[in-house]
């Protein structure tokens, strides 16, 4: 009965790992959030999620300030405490600065009253360490639902998924991310990456492929005339 169990127990794991490997989550989730914007211009929005990281972070920082491109950190406010200069750097250098709530946890089962609760904490501690004020909210791992849409958009925020998803998280080999992103780039879209985290956990991992990613991909999107903006800029652009 005990292996019995066990075995169930390690399917179920393979078969959500599988699912979020191969199966991109925010399709069930994009209705009433910005996922890519309407435009006829050949621009498209980098973000990384679940930052900041000592190590990973200003590795991409440099990458980014090599090809001249304006990315959107959608950070996590517990890691923000604990690395303070490196979310400082993110605005110094130009970048936005997203809220990706407090301890990256899943808010799909939130009340109303807990989401204010995270979003606005979250933004005290972006704005106290970086003195920037957010506007957009990225909920962890896409899973939210309509009530909770409505209230976010109530406290001023966009909520703000994605169209193409790099699976950086999984380590595929950075000349795959890029090529998978090129073939498939169209005008408005926003690309998701991380600076921090792996397939188990939201700090640490190896995101070298992620950096190495960045300078592919800019050769490649702009061969085929696309421009990097800011979320911001996107938005007001439409």
């Amino acid at each position: 009965m005990f292996n019995f169990v066990f075995l169930l127990l390690f399917l179920s794991v393979i078969g959500v790992v599988s699912f979020c490997v191969f199966f991109d989550q925010a399709i069930l989730t994009r209705r009433g959030t910005i996922y890519r914007v309407k435009t006829n211009h050949k621009k498209v929005a980098l973000t990384f999620d679940d930052g900041p990281s000592p190590v990973w972070t200003p590795r991409i920082l440099d990458e980014l300030k090599k090809f001249n491109i304006p990315a959107t950190f959608f950070m996590i406010g517990h890691h923000v405490q604990k690395y303070p200069q490196v979310a400082k750097r993110v605005v110094r250098e130009g970048h936005t600065i997203g809220n990706h709530g407090y301890a990256h946890s899943v808010v799909l089962y939130y009340t109303p009253e807990e989401i204010e609760e995270e979003i606005k904490y979250t933004e005290h501690v972006i704005r106290e360490i970086t003195g920037e004020t957010t506007q957009y909210f990225r909920p962890p791992k896409a899973w939210i639902n309509t009530k909770i849409k409505e209230k976010i958009k109530s406290l001023g925020y966009k909520t703000i998924l994605w169209s193409l998803n790099s699976k950086d998280w999984v380590s595929f080999n950075h000349r795959w991310i890029s090529q998978f992103i090129s073939r498939n780039i169209r005008n408005g879209d926003i690309l998701l990456f991380h600076d921090s985290g792996n397939i188990w956990t939201t700090e640490g991992g190896d995101r070298l492929q992620t950096v190495k990613s960045i300078s592919l991909l800019a050769k490649l999107l702009r061969k085929k005339g696309f421009e990097f903006v800011s979320m911001k800029e996107m938005l007001n652009g439409k």
